[in-house]
């Protein structure tokens, strides 16, 4: 018998709060887009909204569209009430771990994983950006659980020895002050032989976007027509979201200095290899080994199809 995931863990700090999921009707039809963190996430959100509407008519901005659950900002029944009247195939966001969820084996489940070190990289301009009034937020709202989010430290040299050598919960070894990108992607990693769940690897997007793009259709199984894919892949291209960030960034980007711009900051992988020495890649290796397979982390670092 097929061993199927299951909800050990409840997930709850400053960002955000993992029983909202129990308030939500899911539908056999949706789709659930999964990452950790700066791994590909809005852009995943953008294909799947250019995917549902092939003729680039959206009926809301996908972030609006597809609102991350989880998160604590957005009042939970206004993000409910707005799911609930979508009359589309729905498409929501989550940064939970696996073990964080409760799985449902008829909805399908896109989760998109990136080299922590390029996580990191994103993650820092990510973090640098906020807004004061972001943190003020997010550590004032009512309900939240454990620790205030910090301001981020000076020095990126100071914030990768705590990410990568912290756990955010009692049970993780790395991502604080946020939250594990090493044992998200092993939870999901440890269930891809599930039919409704498809690992896809942030470098194999940028390398192919069109190719992956089309496995992303196929596993949803959404047609295209042949005449639409020059539009849908110019569409979802770096530079075009870039130029209509306002569309895809979460709030429009109103959370970051730069606005959107910020957000959406260069899309690239490789650039920790200017930035980290090789002390710091130690602590790299050990954070793998406490959290990792083998395995999921040559994939991880390597990309490919998950097998």
């Amino acid at each position: 018998m097929t061993k199927l995931p299951e909800r050990s863990r409840i997930y709850q700090n400053h960002h955000f709060d993992s029983t909202r999921w129990d308030y939500f009707a899911l539908r056999d039809t949706d789709i659930i887009v999964a990452t950790s963190y700066k791994a590909g996430t809005t852009w995943t959100q953008a294909i799947v909204a250019h995917l549902l509407f092939q003729d680039g008519n959206f009926p809301a901005p996908p972030a609006e569209m597809s609102p991350w659950l989880d998160m604590r900002i957005m009042p939970l029944e206004v993000i409910l009430n707005r799911l609930k009247a979508q009359k589309h195939r729905r498409f929501i966001k989550t940064h939970l771990p696996l073990d964080g969820m409760v799985y449902h084996p008829k909805i399908k489940y896109l989760y998109i994983a990136r080299d922590a070190r390029d996580v990191f990289m994103s993650l820092w301009n990510h973090y640098t950006g906020m807004k004061e009034e972001f943190f003020v937020l997010m550590n004032s709202l009512p309900g939240r659980v454990g620790a205030e989010l910090p301001h981020p430290p000076d020095s990126i040299h100071t914030f990768w020895k705590n990410w990568i050598t912290q756990g955010g919960f009692d049970w993780e070894t790395d991502g604080w002050p946020y939250w594990s990108h090493l044992s998200n992607v092993q939870s999901w990693w440890d269930f891809r032989h599930l039919p409704n769940i498809q690992l896809f690897h942030y470098s194999d997007m940028l390398e192919n976007t069109e190719r992956e793009i089309r496995r992303m259709a196929q596993f949803l199984e959404i047609d295209v027509s042949e005449n639409a894919w020059p539009g849908i892949v110019k569409a979802v291209s770096f530079d075009e979201m870039k130029r209509e960030g306002e569309k895809y960034a979460p709030g429009g980007g109103q959370f970051w200095k730069g606005g959107a711009q910020t957000f959406l900051y260069k899309g690239t992988n490789g650039r920790w290899r200017d930035i980290l020495s090789i002390e710091e890649l130690t602590h790299y290796d050990q954070a793998c080994e406490r959290a990792l397979t083998p395995a999921c982390r040559e994939w991880l670092e390597q990309g490919g199809h998950a097998e």
